[in-house]
C-alpha cells in the first residue's frame, strides 16, 4: 500500500472513531472468507460496521478522537466494530464470538469511556435503541387502551340492559 492510499485510510478511519458512537476491538485468528463476509452481513443488518485493520494505521487514526484511550487494544490480528448504536456492534460481535471461537471480543470503547471484554459483554446484553424506543411506546399505549376500554364499558353496560328491556317488551 503506498504513503497516499494509506493516509486516505487514516483519515477515513479517523472520521469513522470521530462519528461513532461505540467502537468494539476484536481479534480474529483464521477467520475464513465465508466466515467474515456472514459477520459482516450481519453487522450491516444491525446497522453496524466491521473493517479488519492495520494496527499501526489504526493507532494513528485514534487520535484526536474520543477512542484514543483504545491504543493499547491494538496487538495481533485485529479488526473493529463500530455503530451509531451504542448495543448494536457489541451485540453482533458478541453473540458472533460465542458461536465461532476464532472470534475474540478484546474491548472497546463507548464515547470516551474504555471497556474492557466484560463491559463490552455487559453492553451486548442491554436491549437495542429500536427496542427500548418499542418498550416505551408500549408502555404509553396501553394505559390509553385500558381508559378507553373502562370508559366503553358503561355506555356498553346500558345498550346490554337497553336491548334486554326491548327484547323483554317484544316477547311479552
Amino acid at each position: 500500500m503506498d504513503r497516499a492510499k494509506k493516509t486516505e485510510l487514516v483519515a477515513t478511519l479517523n472520521g469513522t472513531f470521530s462519528s461513532a458512537a461505540l467502537v468494539v476491538v476484536t481479534q480474529q485468528t483464521g477467520l475464513s472468507v465465508a466466515e467474515a463476509t456472514e459477520l459482516r452481513r450481519q453487522m450491516r443488518a444491525a446497522g453496524a460496521s466491521y473493517k479488519v485493520t492495520k494496527n499501526r494505521l489504526a493507532r494513528l487514526a485514534l487520535d484526536g478522537t474520543p477512542y484514543a484511550g483504545l491504543v493499547e487494544l491494538f496487538n495481533g490480528p485485529t479488526a473493529i466494530a463500530w455503530s451509531d448504536d451504542p448495543v448494536a456492534a457489541a451485540k453482533v460481535a458478541v453473540e458472533f464470538a460465542k458461536k465461532n471461537d476464532k472470534l475474540a471480543v478484546v474491548g472497546g470503547g463507548l464515547g470516551s469511556q474504555v471497556l474492557d471484554e466484560a463491559g463490552v459483554k455487559a453492553l451486548a446484553a442491554l436491549p437495542s435503541l429500536d427496542e427500548l424506543r418499542a418498550r416505551l411506546v408500549g408502555m404509553i399505549s396501553t394505559p390509553a387502551t385500558r381508559i378507553a376500554g373502562v370508559l366503553q364499558a358503561p355506555a356498553g353496560q346500558l345498550a346490554r340492559v337497553m336491548n334486554a328491556y326491548a327484547t323483554k317488551d317484544e316477547a311479552a
